[in-house]
This record gives structure tokens, C-alpha cells and sequence, in this order.
């Protein structure tokens, strides 16, 4: 096969910029060693900052995004058994999120890219990627069937997320610095069949730990607590996380919805930053060149907010051969990156207990979360960084 850009990735980062490329006339291929159905029955969370919704729409990806996803004016940020409201739209011109799940997001844009003839290679193993400094790159793969297979292209973007082949194609030290941090905590994560606990999000922060209030549909609700990265989800049984959360989160403004809890599974918290994102023709988007906790609900907005940016630069390319927009791809995306990881970093430190944390500390959160919520100022710094920066 020949190409002009092979994508090795099936998440939003791939699929995105797969969709983008093609508006713009440029060919693309994109493999994944997952199925179709691994992809698009693999629930995440999808919380949408109001550009990528923006995008999603403009580029004809909102059929289902309006009719499905529900959109929020404001979150609750929840401590001292109160909650206190940020008002998204009010604080920041009209603009709001949208929670709408990534596995949906990915089903659209796989159907997108098939009913636009799109090539999408599913199920693939043993893949490797040749001469990225040379002129003409390759993507070698065996295909579902056991057929090896090549894939010529002019450049190779690595989509294919944390667990990443790509990255690891940048010479670590020489040129590829990994910027890592790890968390002393993890969240415990379930899915029920319930009606809503709360019309808008709520982040708890809580003597026993930090707890989160979320939906998926009007049916399905997402919640999640605090726990010790080293637990096991066998520990809990349905009536010990109930009584949890009930504890983190029931009192005054708010009462946990109990229903049948049909999927279990703890997020560990990870932040990762590599530089430079480009080498030689191989370039790297959303979670195989950062990562970040989701408490700042920016993981698929970075990756879509990183295709953007390389979807233009390689239009640029092809239209006009100019490789500046290019040369500065890693520059341009790092500055929204980094901004991204400190909101994370900041929404993660002030509303969770650290196992270390003595009693000056935790009343420190207190006065913090007083200043944020109590100041026009605190509330519209985490408005303005929640509902997201411009795309582009």
C-alpha cells in the first residue's frame, strides 16, 4: 500500500486527524492492533471541551454529539459537606462542556471515515516503522488474516496512546526526554445503572478522600473515589463502595443514587510529557506523548487539540511544500500541553488527601478551595482552563 500520511492509532488523536486530512485532500491509512469492536465497546470518559465540540460539529461529526450528549453550564466543587458551583458559561462568555463518552466519539468517527471511503486496518500485530529520518518512511504490519503487509507514506504519526510502539522510535537521551510524575493515589472507578446523583459534575474533596460524581446517560452513571494505588477491585464489594461514597458525598446539595454497579476497574495517575513530540517524519499526538490525571477532564481534548495543529501543518505541506508549521509542531502543541498539565496537576493536589498530608495541610486545601470558590477571580481561573483554550 501507499499513502501520504500512515497513522498508527484507531483513538481520537488517529481517527481525528485521519477525518481532518481528508477535508483537506491529504491520503492517510490507519492501523490499529485492536478490532472494531474492542475500539468502540471500550467505555471512557468524555468530557468535551466546548472547541472540540465546536470542531466536532463544524466538521459534520454532530449528529449524534447533539442529540446524545449533554451539555453543562457548571460543575460543583464540594468540600466541608457543601457545594459551591463554578458557573462555566457565566464566567467565561456562554461557553460549556459537554459530557459525551470517547468510546462515542470514536464509533462517530469511524463511521465517518468509512462512509468517506477511508482506510482503516483493523486487528493488525507485529508492527514495526522504517527509516523515519529518510525520505519515505514505511509501517510494516501482519494484517488480521496473518498476511504480512508494508505501508509506504511520506510521514508515519504516532497515535497509538500510552502503551505506545511510537515514541520509543525517538532515541531516548540523545533526543527524546521523558517528563514523568507519579501520583501516590489511584481512583476507584464503577459504572451503575442509575438515575442521576447530581444534574451537574461534583468533585468532592473529603477527609477520607477525594470522590467524583459523573453520568454517561440519563440510565448510566460514572463515579469514582479516592483509593490506594496498590488495591484490588476484588477488596470491594457492591455494598462497601455504596457505603463509600455515601460517605464521601451525602449531606447537604447532595445523595449518592444507588443501582446495580456492572463494571469495576481503579485508575492509576500518571503525568507524562516527552520532548521533542517530532523526529525525523515521525510525529507523535495525544497519549503517546503526554498523559495527564483526569481530574482536569483533558486527555482526548489535548489529543484532538494536537491533530489540529498537525492536520494544518501537514495541509500546509502539501499544498505548498512550506515545512514551517511543521518544524514548530512539537513548540506550538507543548504550550497547551503544559498548561493542561498544571490545571490537572493543581484540580488533583487541592482536592485530594496525600498519604503523608498532616493536619496543616489539609486545612490548607480547605483555605484554597474557600479562595477558589469565593473569589471571582479563583472561579474564573478554573472555569476559563475547564471549559478549555482556543483550538489551534
Amino acid at each position: 500500500m501507499r499513502t501520504q500520511v500512515g497513522i498508527v492509532g484507531a483513538g481520537p488523536a488517529g481517527l481525528m486527524l485521519s477525518h481532518l486530512l481528508h477535508l483537506q485532500g491529504v491520503d492517510s491509512v490507519v492501523i490499529d492492533k485492536r478490532s472494531r469492536e474492542t475500539i468502540e465497546r471500550t467505555i471512557k470518559a468524555g468530557i468535551l471541551e466546548h472547541g472540540t465540540v465546536e470542531l466536532l460539529r463544524s466538521t459534520g461529526l454532530g449528529e449524534r454529539l447533539n442529540r446524545d450528549g449533554a451539555e453543562h453550564h457548571g460543575i460543583q466543587l464540594r468540600f466541608n459537606g457543601r457545594n459551591h458551583r463554578i458557573d462555566l458559561s457565566g464566567l467565561t462568555g456562554g461557553k460549556t462542556v459537554t459530557v459525551y463518552a470517547q468510546h462515542e466519539v470514536l464509533i462517530d468517527l469511524i463511521a465517518r471515515r468509512l462512509a468517506d471511503d477511508g482506510r482503516l486496518v483493523f486487528g493488525v500485530d507485529d508492527v514495526g516503522v522504517e527509516d523515519v529520518t529518510g525520505s519515505s518512511p514505511s509501517i510494516r504490519f501482519t494484517d488480521a488474516e496473518g498476511a504480512g503487509q508494508g505501508l509506504d507514506c511520506d510521514f508515519v504519526i504516532g497515535c497509538d496512546g500510552s502503551r505506545t510502539y511510537t515514541r520509543f522510535l525517538i532515541p531516548e537521551g540523545k533526543v527524546r526526554r521523558d517528563y514523568f510524575h507519579q501520583y501516590p493515589f489511584a481512583w476507584f472507578g464503577i459504572l451503575a445503572e442509575a438515575p442521576p446523583s447530581s444534574e451537574e459534575l461534583i468533585y468532592s474533596r473529603h477527609e477520607r478522600g477525594f470522590a467524583l460524581i459523573s453520568t454517561r446517560s440519563p440510565t448510566i452513571q460514572r463515579l469514582y473515589f479516592q483509593c490506594d494505588p496498590a488495591d484490588s477491585v476484588d477488596n470491594w464489594s457492591d455494598d462497601r463502595i455504596w457505603h463509600e461514597l455515601h460517605a464521601r458525598i451525602d449531606g447537604e446539595d447532595a445523595a449518592i443514587s444507588e443501582g446495580r454497579i456492572f463494571q469495576k476497574d481503579i485508575l492509576h495517575f500518571r503525568s507524562l510529557v516527552v520532548e521533542p513530540m517530532q523526529y525525523g517524519r515521525l510525529f507523535l499526538a495525544g497519549d503517546a506523548a503526554h498523559t495527564v490525571p483526569p481530574t482536569g477532564a483533558k486527555g482526548m481534548n489535548l489529543a484532538i487539540a494536537d491533530v489540529v495543529v498537525l492536520s494544518r501543518a501537514l495541509e500546509a505541506y502539501y499544498s505548498t511544500k512550506e515545512t514551517a508549521a511543521l518544524d514548530a509542531y512539537t513548540a506550538t502543541v507543548l504550550r497547551r500541553v503544559w498548561r493542561a498539565q498544571q490545571f490537572s496537576y493543581w484540580m488533583t493536589s487541592m482536592l485530594h488527601r496525600f498519604p503523608d498530608e498532616n493536619e496543616f495541610g489539609l486545612r490548607r486545601q480547605i483555605a484554597e478551595l474557600e479562595g477558589v470558590t469565593g473569589t471571582a477571580a479563583g472561579a474564573a481561573y478554573v472555569a476559563e482552563n475547564y471549559v478549555g483554550l482556543p483550538i489551534g
